[in-house]
C-alpha cells in the first residue's frame, strides 16, 4: 500500500486527506505544526471510514519526520490569502515555510512525488524543485487542473449541460498569466463558440482568472479548499495508479513550448 504524506492540516490539507481516503490511494500521514490539529483531524477522518466506506489508515503528527518513506507528498502548509491580497503577497512568508518542508521531504522521503498547493503556487513549486533536487517530473504544482475545473464549471453553467460533457483546459501560471484554451474547448466534441458568444466567453475567461480571488472575497477569512484539494487528489490518483492522464500542471520547463529554466 502506498504511503501519502499531507503537510498542512488546514482546510485544504484536511479536505485532501478526506478525498485521498475515499479514493483509497494509500495510507495517509497528516502533518501540521500544531500537532493536536493534525492528530485530531486524522482521528476524525479515520472514524468517518465506516460511514464513507473506506479502510484507509490515517495518522496525524506534528513532526515532519513522520512522512518518512512516503511515495507521494501533498504540500498545503502556509498562510492563506486574505481579501485584497494577490498570491504573490504571500511570497516571503510562505517561502520560508516551504523551504523547510522541502528540506524535510528531501531528507525523509527522497523517492516521493511532490504535489504543491501552497501559494504563490508556481514559485513554491520551483522553490521545492530547487531545494529537493528531485527530477523535475517529480515536483509539480496543482495549477492547471484547478483552473481547468473552474473554467469547465463556468462553461457548463452558462450552457446548461453536464460538466462531464465540457472538454476544456487551462495552461500557464496559476494567476493572471493563466491561458484558458478557448479554441480547443468543446461541448461533446462541438466547439464552444457554437454555444457561447465571444464577448461572453471573454467574461468567463476573466472570471476563471479571478476564480480564487472571488472565493477569497466571499469567505473573507480564507481561500478556496474543496476544489484545490479535489484537483490535487486527481493528480495523485493519476500518479499512484499510473493512469497516464493528460493533466495540466505547474512544472519546470526545459525546452517545452520554447521555454527553458522557468
Amino acid at each position: 500500500m502506498p504511503k501519502i504524506g499531507v503537510v498542512g492540516a488546514g482546510n485544504v490539507g484536511a479536505s485532501a486527506a478526506l478525498y485521498l481516503a475515499e479514493a483509497e490511494l494509500g495510507d495517509i500521514t497528516l502533518v501540521d505544526i500544531v500537532e493536536g490539529v493534525a492528530r485530531g483531524k486524522a482521528l476524525d477522518l479515520l472514524e468517518a471510514g465506516p460511514v464513507r466506506g473506506y479502510d484507509t489508515l490515517i495518522e496525524g503528527s506534528g513532526d515532519l519526520r513522520s512522512i518518512a518513506g512516503s511515495d507521494l507528498v501533498v504540500v498545503t502548509a502556509g498562510l492563506p490569502r486574505k481579501p485584497g491580497m494577490s498570491r504573490l503577497d504571500l511570497l516571503k512568508a510562505n517561502a520560508d515555510i516551504i523551504r523547510g518542508v522541502a528540506q524535510a521531504i528531501r531528507e525523509h522521503a527522497p523517492k516521493a512525488f511532490v504535489i504543491m498547493i501552497t501559494n504563490p503556487l508556481d514559485v513554491m513549486t520551483y522553490l521545492t524543485y530547487r531545494v529537493t533536487g528531485f527530477p523535475r517530473e517529480r515536483v509539480i504544482g496543482m495549477a492547471g487542473v484547478l483552473d481547468s475545473t473552474r473554467f469547465r464549471s463556468f462553461l457548463a453553467a452558462e450552457i446548461g449541460v453536464s460538466v462531464e460533457d465540457i472538454q476544456a483546459m487551462v495552461l500557464g501560471g496559476h494567476g493572471d498569466t493563466m491561458v484558458p484554451l478557448v479554441r480547443y474547448s468543446t461541448v461533446g466534441g462541438v466547439p464552444i463558440e457554437k454555444f457561447v458568444a465571444r464577448e461572453r466567453l471573454d467574461q468567463i475567461v476573466q472570471r476563471t482568472r479571478d476564480g480564487g480571488a472571488e472565493i477569497v472575497k466571499l469567505l473573507q477569512t480564507g481561500s478556496a479548499f474543496y476544489a484545490p484539494a479535489a484537483s490535487a487528489v486527481q493528480m495523485a490518483e493519476s500518479i499512484l495508479r499510473d493512469k497516464k492522464r493528460l493533466l495540466p500542471v505547474a512544472a519546470y520547463l526545459n525546452g517545452e513550448y520554447g521555454f527553458r529554466d522557468i
